[in-house]
């Protein structure tokens, strides 16, 4: 079995559920091969990643570029977000060493196997998606949630203040405290004040232990 963990390190991310890191890599063609391996191939985990990179690129130019024209942040993104692209990034990260191909498909070197490099990073993405975004609750707006449960447990509307401001105007970088009353419960930070203000609503969550 390929060693994923070195790959987990490559990315710096340790997945919670490996399974779906390892299912990332599986093309269609080595599971026709190998009847015997339970696994899914990476096409559902594919279907995803192409929605959240999509999103996460569209929403990354939104925010660098406030002026630029829809059709003009189109053009962006599609030179972003395309097979040859991806194709270079999965490279890059050495993907090729950890597909598992058919015998066939595993010969072939030409622009085959960029389109396979290519959907293999999109579910690489679909995988981070479902293992760390989904498992962590990342997708819950911690903000609203600690809010409301504050106002329950002890009668007080959270505060958030910034505590430090780092970075050029293009590349600004905030750390952000909540508090309740005059008590600081946690901080957080990220790349504009909501998010810092989420990230910090997260960790007052885990620290009060507010489900």
């Amino acid at each position: 079995m390929k060693a994923f963990h070195i790959f987990e390190e490559k990315i710096n991310i340790r997945f919670n559920n490996p399974d779906l890191l390892e299912q990332a890599f599986v093309h269609r063609s080595y599971l026709n091969e190998n009847k015997e391996v339970r696994r899914e191939h990476n096409e559902r985990l594919e279907f995803l990643g192409d929605a959240v990179l999509e999103l996460v690129i569209t929403h990354f130019l939104y925010e660098k570029f406030p002026h630029k024209p829809e059709g003009e942040l189109t053009a962006l993104r599609s030179a972003l977000v395309n097979a040859v692209a991806l194709a270079q990034v999965a490279q890059k990260l050495e993907v090729n060493e950890y597909l598992l191909l058919s015998k066939g498909e595993a010969k072939d070197t030409g622009r085959a196997r960029s389109y396979i490099l290519a959907d293999a990073l999109e579910a690489i993405i679909g995988a981070i998606y479902l293992d760390e975004i989904l498992a962590k609750e990342l997708w819950i707006d911690a903000k609203s949630k600690f809010q409301e449960i504050a106002q329950e447990e002890v009668g007080i509307t959270p505060s958030y203040k910034v505590v430090k401001e780092t970075g050029p105007d293009h590349d600004k970088h905030f750390t952000v405290a909540v508090c309740l009353g005059p008590k600081e419960i946690a901080k957080g930070s990220g790349k504009s004040k909501q998010e810092a203000e989420q990230d910090a609503a997260r960790e007052a969550l885990k620290i009060e232990k507010w489900k």
